[in-house]
């Protein structure tokens, strides 16, 4: 079939929403005027064909009017490529610092580190908390990694920490066992965990597992300097994580 023939016979706006699909899947998020000038059509268009898109679940509009993957198009068994871990959790980091106004990340749980994957850094605050994308830290010692540790048996804890703990590095861990599970304790009753300068000086931390997706364990957190912590900080923070990681786990249909 010769190309002028295979676009004769193409429909025009089938085509523009399966561009706007792969354009979700690769970015994460998309905004009608980034549809329009992606499609060449003028915003009224862009909106029509999105809107669509959300009637038949195949996208969603979050807070910030940008348009995010859909469950239809999430599912699991559909037949696409997947986006990687960071693009799929990008949409939701962003509306996570739309809600505090501090810098926040995504971290995953790999054995006992946490690896930073993404961030939003807050730079509206002369005294801010720096990004720490592609970080390692102990997870022991951070909000994001507690809260994920949290989320697992204590034999499964146990485990991890033997291995690591004979492993070249274990002398360095400095990990009380016994503390740590009651800290773990706490996190899975309140759901939220916390960092008072355990990872490093002058740092406040707070976090919540969002679960597992793509077969990786993925937690929010939010980072500020201590000096600017207050006790009335907490609640609206905790909200916020708790809030998100559902709307995350929902779209995500963890």
């Amino acid at each position: 079939v010769h190309r002028n023939e295979a676009s004769a016979g193409r429909v025009e706006a089938v085509h523009r929403a399966l561009v706007l699909l792969k354009l979700m899947a690769e970015e994460g998020s998309l905004s009608v005027t980034e549809a329009g000038h992606a499609l060449d059509v003028n915003p009224s268009t862009a909106q029509r064909l999105l809107a669509t898109l959300v009637g038949d679940g195949f996208a969603t509009q979050g807070e910030r009017k940008r348009y995010e993957p859909g469950p239809e198009l999430l599912r699991p068994g559909a037949s696409r490529p997947i986006p990687p871990l960071r693009t799929r959790l990008r949409p939701y980091l962003e509306r996570l610092f739309e809600r505090v106004g501090e810098t926040v990340h995504v971290a995953t749980l790999v054995g006992t580190e946490i690896h930073h994957l993404d961030g939003v850094e807050a730079t509206t605050h002369a005294l801010r908390f720096g990004l720490r994308v592609g970080v390692r830290l102990p997870a022991h010692q951070t909000s994001a990694g507690k809260a994920m540790l949290a989320a697992l048996a204590r034999e499964d804890v146990d485990a991890r920490y033997q291995v690591a703990m004979h492993g070249t590095r274990g002398a360095d861990m400095n990990v009380d066992l016994e503390r740590l599970h009651q800290q773990l304790a706490k996190v899975r009753r309140q759901r939220v965990a916390t960092n008072f300068e355990e990872s490093e000086a002058g740092v406040a931390a707070f976090a919540v597992s969002i679960g597992v997706i793509d077969g990786e364990r993925a937690a929010f957190s939010i980072a500020m300097p201590i000096a600017r912590f207050s006790k009335a900080d907490l609640p609206r923070f905790g909200g916020a994580l708790v809030r998100t990681a559902d709307e995350t786990a929902e779209a995500l249909r963890l």
